[in-house]
């Protein structure tokens, strides 16, 4: 038997040495991907607590459906959009807040094309994944000639109870109802016939 033969075939992995320059720049990518997702921390003007928001109706200085950033500030409750002068509501004129949250339909009319073309009503089953749920966060208050207005944002999912509690603590008064998000659910009466 050929012993060089086998010699020559088991020759040592240099998978390893020759990986190195990959492993280092996968390495280095993942850091960078990390330092990529810290944001800036820092809120403009002193602000307590900042988020995106869409302005659904209900602040006389902002257009309905409009996306920007709600944000509360020293004594007031914000929304700005893109560098537009801020709409503002003072947290001591808060007379109540409620919060809600809804599920919509993401993909808008590609998705909805696409959900008709798929065939024995499969349309059904993707629209249950096609769904994204947000909270919403309704405020009462009165303005400075003691008319009562009321203004509904929507937020990403768990800000709205967080915007609330820090209205709550600068001292906007809610009333004694529960204001625990309202679901809603269809329940089977059961009575004796």
């Amino acid at each position: 038997m050929n012993h060089e033969a086998v010699r020559r075939y088991c020759r040592p992995n240099n998978w390893l040495v020759k990986s190195r320059p990959l492993g280092v720049f996968l390495i280095l990518l993942l850091v960078s991907a990390t330092a990529g997702r810290a944001e800036d921390v820092s809120q403009p003007n002193n602000a307590t607590l900042t988020g995106r928001a869409t302005h659904l109706l209900g602040f006389v200085d902002a257009r309905n459906n409009a996306q920007g950033t709600l944000s509360i500030q020293r004594d007031a409750l914000q929304f700005e959009k893109n560098g537009k002068p801020a709409a503002q509501v003072k947290i001591a004129s808060i007379h109540d807040v409620f919060l809600g949250d809804v599920s919509k339909q993401v993909g808008g009319i590609p998705m909805t094309l696409g959900k008709a073309a798929i065939p024995f009503s499969g349309g059904r089953a993707v629209s249950l994944l096609t769904r994204k749920k947000y909270d919403t966060l309704t405020i009462e208050y009165s303005d400075a000639d003691g008319g009562i207005h009321g203004a509904i944002f929507q937020l990403e999912k768990g800000q709205a109870e967080s915007f609330r509690n820090e209205l709550l603590a600068k001292g906007a008064k809610v009333s004694n109802r529960e204001n625990e998000p309202t679901k809603q659910t269809a329940e089977a009466s059961s009575e004796n016939k």
